[in-house]
């Protein structure tokens, strides 16, 4: 071989040859790639723990671009309509509380406790001494299968009614009829000023009985007033007129019209957005479909915030019934779904790659597998011309951090960098005995 041609191949290798500093910067590269995977992993997973653990829900539910519907199907329940059908909320509800009894089962009548918060009390009662002479309950007309009654063992009443304003009237009006207690009461029972000043008595005594009567009344009133969590769901779900309409009927079992409710609006506006979605072509009509979208999610939170809220509620009192022994085991595991193993599955991923980029462990692998994970970030919300941009201060076109970090991690996979410094390098050394990088 000429010189010449030993010239030009020492400089094509050197060429190919990276030096030291290029070296070190590559794998600082990768350890602090490695570190914000690992971190942001952890903090993912610790708020688990916590009465606001993190999703990708949201993140997926609002994906825009080509892939918006593959992505928004990996959601359960994307548009939120299960949390808007009582028996839907009602049965996650109770299947949370059968995980919730199974982890703190050893905890004295929690599951007595947990029904009285979902259900409400089985039996209203309210102390009272005694009836007002002359009244009479069984004349208070009650609804079939309810009833109201005195306990005069334990002197108090009972009832399983929650209490209307007339019929708390109603049961005030029983001894107002007859204050003085009897027709006699206002009769002398003696001649001179000995009877009248008994008289008196008698009429006082009487209408101290009415007065603790009507405070009895007006107490069990505001105790049969307050619903249970499954009743206020009731209420919201199934019977507020404003929230699911008012239909009219022409003839019995005849339904003439309905007068739409804010749940029919909310899915007319969820319909209308997917048709026109995919007619949308025009600049105008993309900003057309963003305030239309801005509009549904208005709407979802004012239909859906009411449900979350009484759900955080039930849940929040379920864990005051614990003390602080026993909140340490954690937070009962929400419901099984797809959600739940995408979050699972990218908590886990985040972790276990960022503690292998930096280690070095297969770090060509472990990069490119970074890599993948970061190009499913992107492709949610592509920053691309015709894709409405997501909330936030960033603003990018075709390039935003998460592409960033996938090209550079593509670069980390070209590259042997766990020989130069990693797990890699003492694998090849010590254990297959070959010369390190």
């Amino acid at each position: 071989m000429s010189r010449p041609q030993e010239a030009e191949n020492i400089v094509s290798q050197s060429v190919r040859q990276i030096g030291f500093i290029a070296c070190f910067l590559l794998v600082l590269l990768r350890v602090a790639i490695g570190w914000q995977f690992l971190y942001e992993g952890l903090w993912k997973f610790n708020t688990q723990k916590t009465s606001k653990p993190w999703t990708a829900e949201g993140y997926l539910v609002n994906a825009r671009g080509p892939l918006r519907d593959r992505f928004r199907n990996m959601v359960d329940d994307p548009n939120g309509l299960n949390k808007l059908d009582f028996e839907k909320v009602e049965a996650s509800w109770n299947a949370w509380r059968d995980r919730f009894v199974l982890q703190y089962n050893d905890v004295e009548y929690i599951q007595a406790d947990l029904d009285k918060l979902l259900d409400g009390p089985g039996e209203f009662t309210q102390k009272l001494d005694q009836l007002p002479p002359g009244v009479d309950l069984e004349k208070f007309k009650k609804p079939k299968g309810s009833y109201l009654r005195y306990n005069a063992k334990a002197r108090q009443l009972e009832t399983n009614l929650h209490l209307l304003p007339g019929e708390r009237d109603a049961l005030i009006a029983l001894a107002a009829s007859n204050p003085a207690g009897s027709e006699d009461t206002d009769q002398p029972t003696a001649e001179g000023a000995g009877g009248e000043n008994s008289t008196k008595k008698e009429s006082g005594v009487s209408a101290g009985v009415v007065k603790k009567w009507r405070d009895a009344i007006n107490a069990l009133y505001k105790t049969t007033g307050k619903l249970s969590l499954k009743e206020r769901l009731q209420v919201l779900l199934k019977e507020d007129p404003v929230r699911i309409g008012v239909v009219h009927e022409a003839h019995e079992g005849t339904i003439d019209h309905k007068r739409p409710g804010k749940k029919d609006v909310y899915e007319h506006l969820l319909a209308r957005y997917e048709h026109n979605l995919n007619d949308a072509q025009m600049a105008f009509q993309r900003e057309h479909l963003e305030r239309q979208w801005r509009e549904i999610l208005e709407k979802k939170a004012e239909l859906i915030g009411p449900v979350d809220a009484l759900t955080a509620e039930f849940r929040g009192a379920a864990y005051k019934l614990l003390d602080e022994r026993q909140s340490q085991r954690g937070p009962v595991a929400e419901n099984p779904g797809k959600i739940r193993q995408i979050n699972q599955i990218t908590i886990w991923s985040l972790m276990i790659l960022g503690v292998a980029l930096m280690a070095g462990v297969f770090s060509r692998l472990s990069a490119f597998a970074a890599a993948g994970l970061l190009l499913l970030f992107y492709l949610p919300m592509p920053p691309w011309p015709g894709v409405p941009e997501p909330p936030g201060p960033e603003h990018s076109l075709y390039i935003n951090k998460n592409l960033i970090e996938f090209f550079a991690c593509l670069a980390l996979a070209s590259l042997p960098t766990g020989r130069w410094i990693g797990v890699d390098a003492f694998l090849r050394r010590f254990i297959f005995r070959r010369k390190t990088d």
